[in-house]
């Protein structure tokens, strides 16, 4: 059974109907090595008795582990939650949406789709610049230091970059540096592909990647400060009626 059948089984046997399912994590990244998981990522539907009554259905979704064979990490949020997080400033939320690895998608996804354009503010970059931060201090507290944090600071910061000069969500790391053109992001990946032995960090590199890393995350802000981005979203209400419809269309079980 190939990897989209086994992916696509995990949407048939989900507790819930889903409005979609996508790939997330290193394989949307551009990095996957040969024993990546699958991170399966999307949005499901609570009944609408499991919504009113006094017993509330599950929010969130997660299972891990071997499941036919294949390493998955599966999160889903129902409905209401995850359009919460859209209208917050979680570009995380906006890459699953907007991810082109697709094993699941309804008409109400492209929708979501439409609306999630009109959720992209300026202040996303706080979102990227947080999270990069955090992966370099991953990457700093890791002795030998790990290629694997630091592909992570740099795809967060270009994803950052791009989505504030182009209003774009591109989350593939090799597909960034077609414009970024940092000359040592192929070897990066190449390190990281090899296997564990190869993905260390020469200690000569770090200082190198510390000065690159500053550099992004100023180049960052800027494009944050320079946006044409608006500075709130403006999808809440088409949000808000997609959700009422969603909760009391009868052939919701068919999504």
């Amino acid at each position: 059974m190939m990897e989209n059948e086994k992916l696509l089984r995990q949407v048939v046997n989900h507790p819930y109907p889903l409005v979609f399912a996508t790939i997330s994590g290193a394989h949307l990244y551009g990095f996957p090595s040969a024993d990546s998981d699958y991170d399966l990522r999307g949005v499901h539907l609570l009944p609408l008795k499991e919504v009113v009554g006094l017993e509330v259905g599950r929010e969130t979704i997660e299972k891990s582990g071997m499941e036919d064979s294949i390493e998955l990490d599966l999160v889903t949020h129902d409905a209401k939650k995850f359009f919460g997080l859209m209208l917050k400033k979680n570009g995380y939320v906006l890459e699953q949406v907007f991810s082109p690895l697709v094993v699941h998608t309804t008409p109400e996804h492209r929708e979501l789709k439409q609306i999630a354009t009109n959720c992209i503010t300026r202040h996303h970059a706080h979102h990227y610049l947080g999270f990069a931060a955090r992966q370099w201090k991953l990457f700093q507290q890791e002795s030998p230091p790990r290629v694997k944090p630091l592909l992570y600071v740099y795809r967060v910061l270009l994803t950052g970059i791009h989505l504030m000069r182009t209003g774009e969500v591109e989350a593939n790391l090799p597909r960034l540096n077609e414009s970024a053109r940092l000359s040592f992001i192929d070897d990066l990946i190449e390190r990281k592909l090899a296997g564990p032995e190869k993905s260390q960090l020469p200690d000569a590199d770090v200082g190198v990647h510390e000065a690159e890393y500053q550099r992004l995350v100023a180049e960052l802000k800027s494009a944050s400060e320079e946006s044409h981005l608006p500075e709130r979203a403006s999808g809440r209400d088409a949000l808000n009626d997609l959700l009422v419809r969603l909760r009391l269309s009868e052939r919701r079980r068919g999504l």
